[in-house]
Parts: C-alpha cells; sequence; structure tokens
C-alpha cells in the first residue's frame, strides 16, 4: 500500500500534535510534583480548640508527612467565619492559602 503525500501529511501532523500533548502532560506532572515548595497557610475561619481547627490540625500532620512541607494553622473567627472567609478571598491565588471550613457553610456559598 503506497501512502499519498496527504496522508503523509496528515502523519507528520498527527505524530506533532502526540508529541505537543505528550510533552505538556510530562510538564504538568513536573509540576504537579513540586508543589508545595514552601510552607502552605491554612485558614480555620473558628476559634482554636473547636471541631474544626482539630480537624484541620490532623488533616495537616498528615499533609505534612506525606508532602514534607509544613501546613500552617492560622485561626481567623468572628462574624460567622466571614473574617477568614475575606482573608482567603483576598489572598494570591496560588494555591498556598486555603481554608478548612465545615459543609454548613461551604452549602450557604
Amino acid at each position: 500500500m503506497r501512502v499519498s503525500e496527504s496522508h503523509g501529511v496528515r502523519l507528520v501532523h498527527l505524530c506533532a500534535a502526540c508529541a505537543l500533548i505528550a510533552g505538556a502532560a510530562i510538564a504538568f506532572t513536573a509540576a504537579a510534583q513540586s508543589y508545595p515548595a514552601r510552607p502552605v497557610r491554612v485558614i480555620v475561619p473558628f476559634a482554636a480548640g473547636g471541631g474544626s481547627d482539630l480537624a484541620a490540625r490532623l488533616l495537616t500532620q498528615g499533609l505534612f508527612k506525606e508532602l514534607g512541607q509544613p501546613f500552617i494553622i492560622d485561626n481567623r473567627p468572628g462574624a460567622g467565619a466571614l473574617v477568614g472567609t475575606k482573608i482567603l478571598v483576598e489572598s494570591v491565588p496560588d494555591g498556598y492559602t486555603i481554608m478548612i471550613s465545615t459543609s454548613r457553610f461551604s452549602a450557604e456559598w
């Protein structure tokens, strides 16, 4: 079977597209493996010592063991969790400030 010139061009384009997708996948995987590269701030919009604070501390201990970077708890109670939420919303969206809250609060938003 003889491959026509147009089929050859399509084959080259297909191979180039596959190489581009594979390169992007490798780059994405490499980037994902380097997170977190520095400590992560964990906002808990409730007082220290409560259920959300305890859950956040237990969760971040496991994350520290798995990822090797500290997760720093930042309790910011007040105004029905709006104080902590406002801090989260105003933070740089780089993945280094996260929030742990209750499902009841999350459902209201």
